[in-house]
């Protein structure tokens, strides 16, 4: 036998010896003892939206893990919920309805051994979707569907939409939104100033649904006021910038990088403004704004100098002393951080949103303007200066 084959032959006995050698783990209880516990006992529950929360007295068993709650949900899926030994209460949650459900409660021992169940039949409260669903209000805005609605439960909800296709069928839009504010006020845009029907349903994350709102709105028209005719407007009255920093850097399409934004003076504790031309006599309808992210736990929104308290200023003719004679103030509006949390700790619905851009809608009938000024009230941190990665103005330029 040459050396090649010599070689071949001990690799594959090699191989033979160390799968024959191998055991597939497999996971086993902690323990093994096969004492079945003791019941839980006392059990009490308090109905919540969707939901119920169980109390209950634990067996006294040195040996026990958990106690574990399996019910059935109206759409025939077996849910499972544990909780430590250590205390004493589970919610049991995903219900669509108001009708009564059977919980069954098993205390587990660290071998993995159940007790008897205890049964309780819990009544919820109704779904934070049916109250979303009832409140939702649908009107036409620019380039789409606008529609506010109420979630007073904070619950986490998707808002799906669907329209007309080029036949006529309802189809999903994929624009769905998904949200846990107490305020719901959305938008999806895209669309011609064409009468089309919109449907409009909730739903949780146990697949629960509300009913189906129906409504045929015409979007009103809206373009992209292109950002090449955008161009740095300096007045006398105009606060100072960050030294790194430049008007332009508001739409040179980089939406968080340094220094391609707009920072001003952290020196000037007074409202503070900028000015800029758009480049053409235009009707507009809206502004989004992308706050420069800080470097706080990766990128932080909300925070630092992005606005917080704002105003919108418009005119054709910015008088050269830098007042706001001719000036027409398009809008005053307030940043909203969707989860609502403390200064510095953001959700990931909260970044989601702000890295989209957050958008500023201007009401209808206001005059045209060609001449922008974004006024600093007061930014996330509390002071007025301005910290703004991107902008984009949208409206009708013809």
């Amino acid at each position: 036998m040459n050396t090649m084959k010599l070689n071949f032959v001990l690799l594959l006995s090699a191989l033979i010896i160390l799968v024959a050698g191998c055991k597939v783990d497999e996971l086993e209880p902690l323990e093994k003892n096969t004492d079945v516990p003791g019941a839980v006992s006392n059990v009490k529950w308090v109905a919540g939206p969707g939901n119920a929360t169980l109390t209950y007295a634990v067996p006294n068993n040195n040996n026990l893990l958990y106690v574990k709650a399996v019910y059935t949900l109206a759409s025939g899926r077996v849910m499972e919920v544990k909780a430590s030994y250590y205390g004493n209460t589970l919610k049991v949650e995903g219900f669509g309805d108001t009708e009564e459900h059977e919980v069954k409660l098993y205390a587990v021992t660290r071998s993995e051994i159940e007790s008897a169940p205890v049964s309780v039949k819990v009544k919820p409260l109704e779904n934070p979707i049916w109250g979303v669903f009832r409140s939702i209000k649908a009107q036409a805005d620019f380039g789409g569907l606008r529609f506010t609605a109420k979630n007073t439960a904070k619950a986490d909800l998707a808002i799906e939409i669907l329209t007309e296709d080029s036949k006529g069928k309802l189809v999903p839009t994929s624009k769905n939104i998904y949200t846990s504010v107490v305020d719901i006020d959305q938008a999806i845009r895209g669309y011609d100033p064409i009468a089309r029907k919109f449907a409009i349903t909730i739903r949780d994350r146990w697949l629960n649904y509300s009913d189906t709102l129906y409504t045929t709105l015409t979007p009103l028209y809206e373009a992209v006021i292109p950002k090449s005719g955008y161009k740095a407007v300096t007045l006398p009255s105009d606060v100072a910038l960050n030294t790194s920093t430049s008007i332009a850097g508001m739409w040179d399409g980089d939406t968080n990088g340094w220094p391609r934004v707009l920072m001003t003076s952290s020196g000037v504790l007074t409202p503070q403004w900028v000015t800029f031309d758009i480049g053409k006599l235009s009707s507009l309808s809206r502004i989004v704004m992308w706050d420069y992210p800080e470097y706080l736990n990766g990128r932080t929104y909300y925070y630092g100098g992005n606005l917080l308290d704002f105003e919108v200023w418009g005119t054709d003719n910015p008088p050269s002393d830098g007042s706001f004679t001719n000036w027409t103030k398009l809008g005053t509006f307030k940043s909203i951080k969707p989860s609502g949390s403390a200064y510095g700790v953001n959700t990931a619905e909260d970044n989601t949103t702000g890295a989209a851009g957050l958008n500023y809608t201007f009401d209808p009938g206001i005059p045209k303007v060609r001449y922008i000024r974004i006024k600093s009230l007061k930014n996330w941190q509390g002071t007025t200066f301005m910290a703004i990665g991107e902008i984009q103005l949208y409206g009708d330029p013809r």
